[in-house]
């Protein structure tokens, strides 16, 4: 494989740029050698905004003496890593061709004129050819987006958590509600949340509703959902290990401070490509939201497919869900909470 120097990158995409019209205009990205550099582009970066009044999406090559390429749109956290020239060069097309604007679809048409294997690589989300890619086909409000506009603003929860144990296996649900403090009489007599809310006429619930939880099952994972975690939750250490669970993941929302994250752990180890909790709210449709080739890349893919096969989702939280459950499987029972059908309790009172 060829190592990538400045001269070895400016005469291939010099070679590439000229075979279409459509890279005319696109330049390639500038090419620092330290992070000293790297920070000082951010800085006129920074200074473009504040002329313009808006995000100029550059990208800057940060190049080792190995020949690896890390692609940056921010100083702080790398868009990608590689010491391979052609898929480089496809990262720089993508790139110039998304700051150009338009839809995600009109981004792939382009890259598509370009080169059709380019084409096919944007609607797929990640680094390879992904070939034909069938369309979702599906209503994606009806398995976990249909609760995400509501969630933004803590409604009716604020965590929504799931866990997954290994395969032809299933967390318990009542097990895990009562080992987070789940008042065990409700979980015995199986209180749904119609129950809660008949009391007084919904009053009693309006009053404790933050400190009651819903839990169930829906395909592989089991969900709880609930806002405070009471003191002494997961106490026993070892009835919580007997559950069994192999994956789990966590969304939270702080409304007040616009704090929206996303939890994933598998087998003890936080999915996370070393950026540690991730938040939401910075995603941009059309760019994918994690390193490019990474440990969070199925998610990339996903969400580009969320966004090409749903065009009239324009909220970016649902489409995040939507893809949350493509790739994961993660859903709630839409029709049960809507009925008061799914299961709920209040923490016990200590």
């Amino acid at each position: 494989m060829e190592i990538i120097t400045e001269r070895v990158l400016a005469e291939a995409w010099q070679r590439t740029a000229g075979r279409h019209p459509l890279l005319a205009e696109v330049g390639p990205p500038p090419v620092v050698r330290a992070e000293a550099e790297l920070e000082e582009w951010a800085e006129r970066a920074e200074e473009e905004i504040a002329e313009t009044g808006e995000e100029s999406g550059a990208l800057c090559l940060l190049l080792d003496e190995d020949g690896t390429v890390h692609g940056h749109h921010d100083p702080y956290l790398e868009d990608f890593a590689t010491r391979d020239l052609d898929q480089l060069l496809y990262l720089i097309a993508e790139a110039g061709v998304r700051r150009r604007g338009g839809s995600p679809e009109e981004v792939a048409d382009a890259l598509g004129r370009i080169d059709p294997g380019w084409g096919r690589r944007f609607r797929g989300g990640g680094l390879d050819d992904p070939g034909t890619v069938e369309p979702c086909g599906r209503d994606p409000l009806d398995g976990l987006a249909w609760i995400a506009r509501s969630w933004r603003d803590q409604s009716p929860y604020t965590t929504l958590a799931f866990y997954r144990a290994a395969p032809g296996h299933t967390v318990d649900a009542e097990q895990l509600a009562l080992l987070y403090g789940a008042e065990p009489g409700q979980v015995a007599a199986g209180t749904r949340l119609k129950d809660l809310r008949a009391v007084d006429d919904g009053r009693a619930h309006g009053d404790r509703q933050w400190k009651s939880c819903c839990f169930g099952l829906a395909g592989e994972w089991t969900f709880l959902l609930h806002h405070e975690t009471p003191p002494g939750a997961f106490a026993d250490k070892e009835a919580y290990a007997a559950l069994g669970i192999k994956e789990s993941v966590h969304l939270e929302a702080t409304s007040a401070k616009a704090i929206y994250t996303f939890d994933h752990v598998r087998d003890g180890r936080r999915v996370d490509d070393d950026r540690g909790l991730l938040e939401l709210i910075w995603y941009e449709p059309g760019r994918a939201p994690y390193p490019r080739g990474g440990e969070l890349d199925f998610l990339n893919r996903a969400v580009r497919r969320a966004e090409l096969d749903h065009p009239e989702l324009t909220d970016s939280f649902e489409l995040y869900f939507h893809a949350l459950e493509q790739s994961l499987g993660l859903r709630l029972p839409r029709r049960d909470f809507e009925e008061g059908e799914v299961r709920a309790a209040y923490w016990a009172e200590k």
